[in-house]
């Protein structure tokens, strides 16, 4: 046993014929541990025969299958690549989770891995790799792999220190009994953890078709029956555009007023540009008493964040004002887990980017849905980062939480998507958002909406929650499982 070993359990309870082994021990002479190759990017070759097998391809306990790396024969040979083998254990010597392992299933192509990767190859009938691949990643070994780390920035494992860390090794026959249960007891937490995905997943089409009746109309029918006398929005909607056109026209006279500026007439106010028409050809029809209208038509500020240098990674301190950007942005979901501040100096450079509680927050990253959120009322001064536009609604024509609604929507997002630009990440400007035509209800419908949501969706917010516990409750049983395999009382 060598000097400074790293032990995953206790000695003094392992029974006779059970033994505490490394990992170089197990594979012996004959069999492989050895990390895998250098290869730079300049060796690499799309079109080669070889393929490079990647960190993000070792899954913790399954093989993902994610990279496209490859190279050709003539340079793995050249480079005196390890080829991989079926049924190789392959563990990831950086995170995340640092130490992972999983068997690699074999490839059409022939394989080679990252020197990251640590590659362990029985001799004949040496162990049980299914066995390993669970030991390895039991809670007990993990603990043993955290102990020896080393990096500041990205953490890693050399080969050398994983292969000081002892192992209870039971006999073959019991680590194939042991890996059969595993496998046993994880398929079971896989079914259910697939049952509760298959209803996370109802339930978010549940909510996608809630909030689509929402704003076509169809939550409210049987209350536009009850209410034959409400206003219809084209009335409010003419109050808005008046009430836009004054406070443009305060703004100017007070703009001249500052320059000494006196008007003698009222032809300055034949600046003003109305808005731009509607083109609804493309858009669902709207339920008697409802418009359409463009979201920069109504008295709304839409604003993004500083750009570029006006606010740097290096900005960030960790209190002061709160910044807010798109890990916070989910759908329809405020996101507090992820913060970030910037001191009381910096924000004095920045206050135009104020937002607050109520203000509608939207992703400028419009990939498979729009993503959008109302401040809660926790957030009193913040700003925005540049690509987490804000919608700020300034006046009681338009429901707040009824216009978050709808920027939510499909609807929302089949108009906005079209005008996505940018390859890698697809992204809009606050000019196609305020483009983006909003169907509006009457003002009381609109209230209407914001509480038929709530009572429809509250029932989905619960059982969301139920799920999310359940899934974590299998990880931890899934974790409880490894960390008993280490337990020979239970398998002889």
């Amino acid at each position: 046993m060598i000097d400074d070993a790293v032990f995953t359990v206790s000695t003094e309870d392992l029974p006779p014929l059970w033994q505490l082994k490394t990992i170089p021990e197990l594979v012996g002479k004959s069999g492989v541990f050895v990390d895998g190759d250098w290869v730079e990017s300049k060796d690499q070759n799309p079109n080669g025969d070889v393929r490079l097998i990647q960190l993000a391809d070792v899954g913790d306990g399954g093989y993902r299958n994610k990279s496209n790396r490859f190279l050709t024969l003539k340079k793995a040979k050249e480079l005196g690549c390890t080829f991989l083998q079926k049924g190789d254990v392959l563990i990831a010597r950086m995170p995340d989770p640092l130490g992972r392992a999983c068997i690699f299933p074999g490839d059409a192509k022939q394989s080679v891995t990252v020197v990251d990767v640590a590659i362990v190859r029985p001799d004949k009938d040496a162990f049980n790799t299914k066995w390993l691949m669970y030991f390895i990643n039991a809670p007990a070994f993990r603990a043993a792999v955290a102990s020896m780390e080393a990096g500041s920035t990205r953490k890693r494992i050399s080969r050398k220190n994983l292969g000081k860390i002892l192992l209870p090794v039971p006999p073959l026959p019991q680590q194939v009994k042991i890996a059969s249960e595993i496998d046993t007891q994880f398929s079971r937490l896989d079914e259910a953890v697939a049952s509760l995905k298959r209803i996370q997943a109802n339930l978010k089409r549940y909510k996608a078709a809630v909030l689509k009746a929402a704003v076509e109309g169809k939550l409210t029918e049987q209350w536009r029956k009850d209410h034959p006398d409400a206003e219809p929005a084209d009335q409010l909607l003419k109050r808005i555009l008046a009430e836009r056109r004054a406070k443009w026209e305060a703004e100017e006279l007070a703009k001249m007023k500052a320059k000494g500026i006196n008007p003698k007439d009222d032809s300055w106010k034949k600046k003003y540009k109305e808005p731009a028409g509607l083109d609804t050809a493309n858009l669902p029809e709207l339920p008697e008493g409802w418009v359409w209208v463009r979201l920069g038509a109504l008295q709304v500020d839409v604003f993004d964040g500083p750009f570029g240098s006006n606010l740097k990674s290096t900005d960030y301190v960790p209190s002061g004002v709160r910044v807010i950007r798109l890990e916070n942005i989910g759908s329809l979901e405020f996101i507090d887990g992820k913060e970030s501040f910037i001191t009381e100096q910096k924000y004095e450079q920045l206050k135009k980017h104020t937002v607050r509680h109520g203000d509608i927050i939207f992703s400028s990253f419009v990939s498979n849905e729009t993503r959008v959120v109302m401040l809660p009322d926790h957030i009193k001064r913040a700003i925005n980062k540049a690509d987490c536009f804000c919608v700020r609604p300034n006046n009681e024509a338009i429901n707040k939480r009824y216009l978050e609604t709808f920027l939510a929507t499909r609807t929302a997002y089949e108009q906005l998507v079209g005008e996505v630009h940018g390859a890698t990440r697809p992204r809009i400007n606050t000019t196609q958002l305020k483009d983006c035509h909003v169907p509006m209800p009457p003002l009381a419908e609109q209230n209407e909406i914001v509480s038929e949501l709530d009572r429809h969706l509250s029932v989905t917010e619960e059982l969301k929650a139920t799920i999310e516990i359940n899934l974590k409750r299998a990880e931890r049983l899934r974790l409880t499982v490894l960390n008993k395999s280490y337990d020979w009382r239970s398998y002889v």
